[in-house]
């Protein structure tokens, strides 16, 4: 397999393991606590290591999930008093345990392969020179086992659990009066854009992992009011996005990473404009359509 081909095939596991729990996460209007968690996932990649010496260990992903999920209990405990606004709590929260992630790296971690710009940017072109052997025998690149393995669980745990999401999204109160527990989902669906965030932080890093999280399932959003469609052209969203992105990076010159984020924005900024539904041109006729029957109404009143 070429590299060309192979860093494609890391790209669309990555933007697809990304976007699944990112359609619920548009649908909860919960965007912004998954870019806190993107962030502070790193103060747990960080702590992790620090105990165990080791950038493989397995140990790094578990406390990134943890943190995680801390992260996502402090807002809401910061939510809870009432002191403060939602996006106030989240605005205090991940700058604080990222910087301090920061900090950690430049003042301690400055003689070993972890620094910020790798996990700020990430590097795709990297990704198949890094490869996972198994008894001696090369079986890929560990972006992509690892991504896979992700994958496979978010796409394993939306598909046992798809009628508790769809309930505690659409109607946390219905749910928690027919014994589904909206708290119990919430925190398993932010479990996995934990272990999701920290999976790509090699391939995509910590800033456009967002991008990769929420563009695909917002475009869907755009286009479809129904959940399995939505959640199918997600995907079928995010593998085009990765393709035409890393297309366009090798002839540009540029971060894969980065363009398949400028493709994704492009991409959701047509679909709302030109959603046939949703989009900004339909609701403006819409809106002149009711104007002249209102002027119509008023006319003929008078």
């Amino acid at each position: 397999m070429s590299i060309i081909a192979e860093i494609t095939l890391i790209a669309v596991v990555v933007s697809v393991a990304c976007s699944l729990p990112g359609v619920f996460l548009v649908l909860r209007g919960t965007t912004m606590v998954s870019d806190a968690i993107t962030h502070t996932v790193l103060l747990g990649i960080v702590l992790a290591f620090f105990i165990t010496q080791d950038l493989n260990s397995p140990f790094l992903i578990i406390g990134a999930t943890f943190m995680g999920v801390f992260t996502v209990w402090v807002i809401e405990a910061l939510q809870r008093t009432k002191l403060l606004g939602d996006d106030a709590a989240i605005g205090i929260v991940f700058p604080l345990f990222f910087s301090v992630a920061i900090i950690l790296i430049t003042r301690y971690t400055g003689d070993i392969h972890l620094d910020q710009d790798t996990v700020l940017m990430g590097e795709l072109a990297f990704a198949p020179f890094r490869r996972l052997t198994f008894f001696g025998v090369d079986i890929g690149a560990r972006a992509f086992i690892t991504m896979v393995i992700i994958l496979l669980i978010n796409a394993g745990f939306i598909a046992l659990f798809y009628k508790e999401l769809k309930v505690t999204t659409f109607d946390a109160a219905f749910a928690a009066a027919v014994g589904f527990s909206p708290i119990l989902i919430y925190y398993g669906l932010m479990t996995l854009v934990s272990l999701t965030a920290v999976g790509a932080y090699d391939s995509v890093g910590s800033i456009l992992v967002v991008g990769f999280m929420v563009g695909p399932g917002l475009t869907a959003y755009l286009l479809t009011n129904e959940l399995k469609k939505m959640i199918g052209g997600t995907v079928l969203i995010a593998v085009i996005n990765s393709i035409v992105g890393v297309r366009l990076a090798f002839i540009l010159d540029s971060s894969i990473a980065g363009m398949i984020a400028v493709i994704t924005g492009i991409v959701c900024f047509l679909a709302f404009t030109f959603s046939p539904t949703k989009g900004l041109i339909r609701n403006l006729l819409n809106r002149r359509k009711r104007q002249k029957k209102f002027d119509e109404k008023v006319k003929n009143v008078y």
